[in-house]
């Protein structure tokens, strides 16, 4: 199984100056991050390019665009400035959520805010942290988990683009965050995953005891929830737990709308042991239609645990039975029962 996906922080911040937490941008090979009176600055070239069957992505160097396209990320205060070469014949964008641009920026045709086909573009994303206003009241700051998607293909809203993948996840943390060893982004747009349905619907891997990170991003016209099978976590900024007096709500399932996004931590087998767990969409139908992937939780030592490669080869023949009513029986010719 690819658990290339998987980066290690230490490598990703190697080089930070002593004492200060860096901006990242995960998996980028971009320029160093220099200071501003805002804060630091990070800047990173992205390529938007057609894929096989109609698609197209987003990605670090030219031929290895991807959907989703990269994980960016930053901290609060900072500012990411993100050159973008549109090597397509077509109109595309790149707009993001939770951050702060000028109209330049927007990423949207209303501000004539995009890249014709082959131009290369900059736009530039800002962030802050939570100020005081007066009266004495807190607005809030940037921290949160985000995306970013294309806002010009074929429609003046971008539909065209989202509906053929140009879309990614975007971190703003704040400083002192704590950062996980693995980072999974998670798209349900429309009927897919990732744009993929299973059996090929992403496996995410992870050794027992290992911090994984989960960037959750809804898209289309669909409402859907994401449920990850024997794992939980707090709702919450970050997934986590503030104080041992935290009485925050702990869950395992949450509205994945369009537009909306939410992240969060968990420790790989925590509790549970490890194993081949479901995540998936938990509205049934979409469930039974092939909305539905793999956690993989390999033992501390990399090897599979007793009963996963059978695990694994059924949710390959995993058979998927779209259903128009709740009582329709033919959800019971699957497999493979979703829990």
């Amino acid at each position: 199984m690819d658990i290339s996906r998987g980066l290690s922080r230490r490598s990703v911040l190697a080089g930070a100056t002593a004492g200060v937490l860096a901006p990242v941008v995960v998996g980028a090979s971009s320029a160093p991050p220099s200071a501003t009176a805002a804060g630091l600055t990070r800047r990173v070239t992205i390529y938007a390019e057609q894929l096989p069957g109609g698609l197209y992505g987003y990605g670090l160097e030219p031929g290895q665009a991807t959907i989703p396209g990269p994980l960016l990320e930053i901290y609060e205060g900072d500012t990411l400035e993100i050159e973008l070469v549109n090597n397509t014949d077509q109109r595309l964008s790149i707009h993001p959520h939770g951050v702060n641009y000028e109209t330049s920026s927007d990423g949207a045709p209303l501000n004539a805010s995009f890249n014709k086909p082959r131009e290369t573009r900059t736009y530039i994303w800002r962030t802050r942290t939570q100020y005081q206003t007066n009266g004495g009241f807190w607005m809030p700051g940037s921290a949160g988990y985000w995306h970013y998607h294309d806002h010009a293909m074929g429609t003046d809203h971008g539909t065209g683009g989202l509906a053929k993948g140009l879309y990614g996840g975007l971190i703003v943390r704040k400083r002192g965050d704590l950062l996980p060893l693995r980072q999974y982004t998670v798209v349900f747009n429309e009927m897919m995953i990732n744009h993929k349905m299973a059996p090929d619907t992403p496996i995410f891997e992870a050794r027992l005891g290992e911090r994984v990170e989960w960037i959750c991003i809804g898209h289309g016209n669909l409402p859907h929830t994401f449920h990850l099978h024997a794992h939980r976590w707090a709702d919450t900024r970050t997934g986590m737990l503030a104080s041992a007096t935290d009485n925050a709500q702990v869950i395992d399932n949450k509205n994945l709308d369009p537009g909306s996004s939410f992240g969060f931590q968990v420790i790989a087998g925590d509790g549970v042991g490890p194993g081949v767990w479901m995540y998936h969409c938990h509205v049934q139908q979409h469930s039974d239609g092939g909305m539905s992937g793999i956690f993989l939780v390999r033992n501390a030592d990399g090897s599979l645990p007793a009963g996963a490669q059978d695990a694994l080869d059924r949710f390959k023949g995993h058979v998927h039975t779209p259903t128009t009513t709740t009582d329709d029986h033919s959800v019971h010719s699957m497999h493979m029962s979703h829990g």
